[in-house]
């Protein structure tokens, strides 16, 4: 099979697209012919940076496709199903074996490339929002990256849930299209305080929830920006900032700062995580819910598929075929 693969890590330009081994379909697990593959943050981050338990290495986290071959133990798949899953490596590639529990029926009529950019955005925002988030209707939740995949899927969830939703993006352009998900105020950081902004748009209190996929200086803004007693859901470290954030001063406002990690949630609470992506599979599927795809690279240009996230001009998820 053909896959995109790099001998080390480092900028973009170490993917390499070339022949492999195909993978083994694993007695519990299945093959799935991938048909789209959404390109996660910690794609970008295990490429520039991560673990390399093989050489060469084929990075990614989730993908959809057609279930090419079921192992012995399986039961809820068969060949020919139409699948996404998540994956702790292996995306990058024509053909992905995954275990049974990580992969999720896609709905008849349901496109594919939609369906791949669901578990992981979705997931990890409604898990910010509501299982670590505690999000009650009627509060004001300020989301972060607004317009990256799990800021667009967090937008939609908290408008739904009956919250008042503040977004941060870096052009008025982004602001304006995130309006149609269910921003109510828009904040461009790269021209206004996020603070300050935050505080005048609600009265002085601040926000009671913030998500935050950004981390390092972004995640001292969102503390100045919370409310007396708020809660930050803290997913990731988007920003790459080297030095940690300074996280001291949320002490002062009685707050409270949770890291979250749907990865974890899939190993401890794999029940609670299969429904919870069901779910959300089925909202997107019935229109509820959008799952918002920028751009559409071929799997043999994934160096420039990276590079073009890392300019951050998305809004939302950018998805390789094979």
């Amino acid at each position: 099979m053909k896959a995109a693969v790099y001998y080390e890590t480092g900028s973009p330009d170490v993917l390499r697209y070339e022949d492999v081994p195909d993978p083994e379909c694993r007695p519990g697990g299945i093959l799935i012919d991938v048909k789209a593959i959404s390109i996660e943050g910690g794609d970008l981050l295990h490429r520039a940076g991560g673990e390399m338990p093989s050489r060469p290495h084929i990075v990614g986290y989730q993908a959809a496709g057609i279930v090419r071959e079921a192992g012995e133990r399986v039961s809820r798949f068969k060949p020919g199903d139409p699948v996404v899953a998540t994956m702790g490596a292996g995306s990058h590639a024509e053909i992905a074996s995954v275990p049974e529990q990580s992969a999720y029926h896609i709905p008849e009529g349901m496109d594919l490339v939609e369906a791949a950019g669901v578990p992981i955005a979705f997931g990890t925002a409604d898990d910010c929002l509501f299982e670590f988030g505690r999000l009650k209707p009627g509060e004001t939740v300020l989301v972060q990256a607004a317009a990256g995949g799990v800021g667009l899927a967090a937008v939609q969830l908290a408008k739904a849930s009956g919250a008042t939703v503040i977004g941060t993006a870096s052009s008025e352009d982004k602001l304006t299209r995130l309006r149609e998900y269910g921003l109510d105020h828009g904040i461009n950081y790269k021209e206004q305080n996020l603070a300050e902004e935050t505080m005048r748009l609600t009265e002085g209190k601040g926000a009671n929830l913030v998500v935050d996929p950004v981390g390092g200086r972004t995640l001292e803004a969102s503390i100045a920006a919370l409310a007396y007693r708020g809660r930050i859901s803290w997913v990731g470290n988007a920003g790459r900032d080297q030095d940690p954030p300074v996280v001291w001063p949320i002490m002062q406002k009685n707050g409270s700062l949770t890291g979250v990690f749907l990865g974890a949630e899939f190993a401890y609470n794999p029940q609670r995580t299969r429904a919870m992506i069901e779910r959300l599979i089925e909202r997107v599927h019935s229109g509820e819910l959008k799952s918002v795809i920028d751009r559409t690279f071929p799997l043999s240009e994934a160096a420039e598929a990276h590079r073009y996230i890392e300019g951050r001009s998305a809004f939302g998820r950018v998805v390789m075929v094979p």
